[in-house]
């Protein structure tokens, strides 16, 4: 059986009121909280650093999943491990030396994972499956919230979630881009088993009827 997660992006919570908004989101019925760092350097944007990680750290006792939009990623790394992180995930561009750094995150005592663009190819994987905890394959081109989920990364999943098997290993599939009610059920189905929602929950009034809505489509796959 498998255990499906609903990681909404606070991305898209009101930031004037950010406690609130992660507590109220954990509250209907999210599994962890998406953090999503961008540099203005790695992608064409500037959102939250390790400050307010740490801030909101102490409203939730989920996991905190970061996603270090950076370059380069190893001299952040440690402040957000220091800050309350769990999970920490990383782009292959975003660094020198893959192997180290998804060390580096492990060494500080967080899960590490690694995450793919639409158009960034997968061969990077087969040397690294041993230091995985968590694969992200986005589902948009990253630096904004609220863009359309593009179809091609269904068969980008499939093939992800058979390397997953054939390893053995107990990875977490993620996908952050477009994901809805709509489209989870479909998403699941190619074998993602994490699913980053930013707008499509704090863009709504009722975060547990959408929270709600999204499982009773994933109690649908097959």
């Amino acid at each position: 059986m498998t255990t499906y997660r609903i990681a909404p992006s606070i991305l898209s919570a009101d930031f004037a009121r950010l406690g609130e908004e992660v507590r109220n989101v954990v509250a209907a019925g999210a599994d962890m909280i998406h953090f999503d760092v961008m540099d203005n350097h790695y992608v064409p944007n500037l959102t939250i650093g390790p400050l307010v990680c740490e801030a909101i750290r102490p409203h939730v006792q989920v996991p905190i999943d970061v996603h270090l939009m950076v370059k380069p990623v190893d001299r952040i790394i440690p402040d957000f491990a220091k800050a309350g992180a769990n999970i920490i995930s990383f782009h292959p561009e975003g660094s020198e030396h893959i192997d180290r750094s998804l060390q580096l995150i492990r060494d500080h005592g967080c899960k590490a994972g690694l995450v793919f663009n639409p158009a960034t190819p997968l061969h990077v994987l087969e040397n690294v499956m041993d230091k995985l905890d968590l694969i992200l394959l986005m589902s948009v081109n990253p630096g904004f919230g609220g863009q359309s989920f593009i179809p091609h990364t269904l068969k980008k999943i499939a093939a992800v979630r058979k390397m997953i098997d054939e390893s053995g290993r107990d990875i977490m599939l993620q996908v952050d881009g477009g994901v809805k009610v709509d489209n989870i059920r479909e998403i699941a189905a190619a074998g993602a088993d994490t699913f980053v929602a930013g707008s499509a929950i704090f863009g709504k009034p009722d975060y547990k009827g959408v929270i709600d809505a999204m499982r009773g489509e994933l109690a649908l796959v097959a």
